[in-house]
Formats: C-alpha cells, sequence, structure tokens
C-alpha cells in the first residue's frame, strides 16, 4: 500500500505505475503489481474505473488467495513520486474503498490512487 504516513527519512518517493482506464489515469503502488499480462475474458472489470476501450492488458497482483487480474486499457508506466505530493482522500469524500489518495500530475490534474486487493473486495471477489 502507497505509504503516505511512513515516518522513516530514507522513504522519500514511492513507486507508482500509471495506467489507463478509457481516457482516465489512474495510479496505484508499484510494489503490488506482480506483472502487466494479456487479459484473459474473466479478468476483473472494475465499472467504478469508468468503460474500457480495449481492455487488452491486465494488471496481476497478489492477493491472499491467489493472484488478482485488473484489466485496463493502456499502461503509462512507472515513475517515482515524492510522498509529499500524494494526498488521501478525506473520509466525507465517500469515495470507493480501493481509492485511497490522489495525486497532482505535471499538469496538476489529479491522478485518482487506488488498491488492486481492494479491487476485489469491492466486486465481492476475495
Amino acid at each position: 500500500m502507497i505509504g503516505y504516513d511512513d515516518p522513516s527519512p530514507e522513504l522519500n518517493e514511492v513507486d507508482v505505475l500509471f495506467f489507463e482506464v478509457g481516457d482516465i489515469v489512474y495510479g496505484t503502488d508499484a510494489s503490488q503489481v506482480l506483472r502487466i499480462d494479456r487479459s484473459h475474458p474473466d479478468d476483473l472489470v472494475l465499472e467504478g474505473l469508468g468503460p474500457l476501450k480495449r481492455g487488452n492488458r491486465a494488471l496481476v497482483f497478489d492477493t491472499p488467495e491467489g493472484e488478482g487480474h485488473l484489466k485496463v486499457d493502456t499502461i503509462r508506466g512507472v515513475r517515482p513520486v515524492p510522498i509529499v505530493s500524494l494526498r488521501r482522500l478525506p473520509s466525507v469524500a465517500f469515495a470507493a474503498s480501493y481509492t485511497v489518495g490522489v495525486f497532482l500530475d505535471e499538469e496538476d490534474r489529479p491522478v485518482m490512487l487506488i488498491d488492486l486487493v481492494e479491487t476485489l473486495n469491492a466486486q465481492g471477489r476475495h
């Protein structure tokens, strides 16, 4: 999980994997991603992220029950993000359980940060 509150001074950045679902860019802690694979028909599609254009890629991540696969359209890459640039969403935002925070990209557009394991819980899979 993205460590917003980690007090250790040597941890100044977190690697974030950026990906697209439709025309929307999302991010996740890159350490959650085991690999990027071709998607399969039974891979998780998360309606709350928006409609897929193709859904031909999948983020593969570890869960207590084995591997989870989330369909995405495009992988934008991984880059280090300063922890001070990451923001948790306030509880009054009523965001989905898989939403952990937000990051402003280079053009000050918000990028929603999600927890991959929580995407399964949001779909009732676990």
